[in-house]
């Protein structure tokens, strides 16, 4: 079993929680307060992961929020940081979606586990085992792969037929059968399309799934849980990120998203 498994799982039995929190920041979106913080970046997102630290399985960095800024990927790399030095036990997903030929995707291992410290990243299965490779090899740290996502446009491709079986169903066998030698995989899977996830439940036995597509997208807790749980009750990252990060413009932005955190913590866990 990899580390990042290891601290999920010790994750979702001793703080009893199956809530990924995502961290996308959107200056645009912040309280007042950061209007004129040079730094809004990282102190945003250092204070929500802070207040929602004891609510959360995971938290979910998306890397285009803070490439897009000038000195974000810096301030990931020490938001990173401050989560590995103030939540040891709190592993990390990068969602980077990476996937690419051996040799760039070796560049892509140093980017995501030592140069950002990430124990997890999303990648994208489409190029195959070799671009997989580098990433499965650090056997201690995840390897997050797209299954079938949330959004709409997923049907383009994922759902079609290849001998009989939607393609999304043969992603999730490949990698649960054949790439997750190490036990260090996991799968994205939508809570929009809780059939389907039912499906790949059903094919991959224990193997851990990041949810997005609650909140915003209309993914429904109770459907996601009951099609997606273990027999143990654990399994599931489910994330949500503009629901927690933005739940007030206020001073009391962080208390809020505390508070909101908690709420979903609670629907998810009535339903396990």
């Amino acid at each position: 079993m990899s580390n990042f498994i290891g601290k999920l799982r010790n994750r979702w039995q001793d703080a009893n929680t199956l809530l990924c929190v995502g961290l996308d920041p959107d200056p645009a979106k912040f309280p007042d307060a950061f209007v004129s913080d040079d730094d809004a970046l990282f102190n945003f997102c250092a204070a929500i992961v802070d207040a929602t630290a004891e609510f959360a399985c995971a938290f979910k960095p998306q890397i285009a929020y803070f490439a897009a800024h000038n000195g974000g990927e810096a301030a990931l790399q020490r938001l990173i940081a401050h989560i590995n030095a103030n939540h040891p036990d709190i592993p990390v997903v990068l969602d980077a979606k990476r996937g690419d030929i051996g040799s760039t995707a070796e560049q892509y291992v140093v980017e995501a586990f030592d140069r950002f410290g990430a124990d997890a990243v999303t990648l994208n299965p489409y190029m195959g085992r070799d671009s997989a490779a580098p990433f499965l090899a650090r056997n201690d740290r995840g390897c997050v792969f797209l299954c079938h996502t949330s959004n709409p446009g997923a049907c383009d491709f994922q759902e079609l037929l290849i001998d009989g079986a939607p393609l999304y169903t043969h992603v999730a066998r490949t990698i649960a059968n054949e790439w997750n030698a190490d036990g260090n995989c996991a799968l994205v899977v939508g809570a929009t399309f809780p059939e389907e996830l039912n499906i790949i439940r059903g094919l991959v036995g224990d193997m851990p799934l990041l949810i997005p597509g609650i909140g915003a997208q209309g993914g429904d807790v109770a459907a996601t849980v009951a099609n997606g749980k273990t027999a143990d009750g654990t399994g599931l990252m489910i994330n949500s990120s503009r629901g927690i990060l933005y739940a007030s413009m206020g001073p009391d932005f962080a208390e809020a998203a505390a508070q909101a955190a908690r709420a979903l913590r609670d629907e998810i866990n009535q339903f396990r």
